[in-house]
């Protein structure tokens, strides 16, 4: 089960709702890293914050950030982690492009940027034009990136559209990376706003139900499940290869909080105390 969560939480403390600021984001992060080991991900932070986080490295190792920044930004924002030593560039994030030229654009500024085992992922717009971008984005080296949540409610996709764009997604052979919204493990109703909350295990087994064969439709069921049971039975059935697909089709999400769906997993049964890597 450790080795299914590896790598799954990128730390986006930054980011709404959560907000820290970045004087307790930086040593936050290294704290989890330091505790939960390869399951937390990159730092997470726009281009616009580099400075501001510089200040705040202190001592200790370099920090592997999650980039983002817009294809005309990239070139500079990449030379300007490439600077710091106290920095190493993890992956990019490219915000919501809106359609297929501008997403043809985004991958060839990140070709010509990027090292050729570098690793990034471009936001696909809830719109019309999402099949032109996934077009664009099939067949690189590159992820799409999907919002799952936010501020607001009609930034939560339903389970139906979320389903329709993961499958678009796996039928195109590109592997995804969520933000936004997937603070808990299960489907649930936030009791604060009332907005409804996809859960990261619900898009994990959608994610392996469509690379395993199934329908969209499989995958929005799985979606609305509320039920934690009926997610975390079949995932203690997986095999390691057919964990490795799933993973390799859902590749992490950013959260605020690592620690809130760390605990969702011990809470379930899913991961333990004692195997949390150090």
């Amino acid at each position: 089960m450790t080795a299914l969560f590896a790598g799954l939480f990128d730390d986006a403390a930054l980011f709404p709702p959560g907000n820290a600021p970045m004087a307790d984001a930086v040593p936050a992060h290294r704290e989890l890293r330091a505790r939960l080991g390869g399951l937390v991900g990159p730092f997470v932070v726009p281009a616009a914050r580099l400075d501001e986080l510089s200040t705040h490295l202190g001592k200790g190792e370099p920090v592997g950030v999650s980039l983002i920044a817009a294809a005309g930004d990239l070139p500079a924002a990449a030379a300007r982690v490439s600077r710091d030593p106290g920095l190493v560039l993890a992956a990019v994030e490219v915000p919501a492009v809106p359609d297929g030229t501008a997403a043809r654009e985004a991958v060839r500024v990140l070709d010509d940027v990027l090292p050729e085992s570098g690793s990034a992922a471009v936001e696909v717009p809830r719109s019309a034009a999402r099949d032109a971008v996934l077009d664009e984005l099939a067949g690189t080296r590159y992820r799409a990136k999907l919002r799952t949540g936010g501020m607001r409610a009609e930034l939560f996709p339903t389970p139906e559209e979320l389903a329709a764009t993961l499958s678009a997604c796996v039928g195109r052979g590109l592997a995804v990376k969520c933000t936004a919204g997937l603070h808990h493990a299960v489907r649930h109703t936030d009791p604060g706003t009332g907005f409804a909350h996809h859960g990261f295990l619900n898009v994990l087994v959608a994610a392996s139900a469509l690379t395993e064969g199934a329908p969209a439709g499989t995958a929005a069921e799985h979606l609305r499940g509320t039920d934690a049971g009926a997610l975390v039975g079949p995932l203690r059935s997986w095999t390691a290869e057919r964990a490795a697909r799933a993973r390799s089709t859902f590749t992490s999400f950013g959260t605020c909080s690592v620690l809130e769906p760390v605990d969702d997993l011990v809470t379930l049964g899913l991961l333990t105390r004692e195997r949390i890597p150090a």
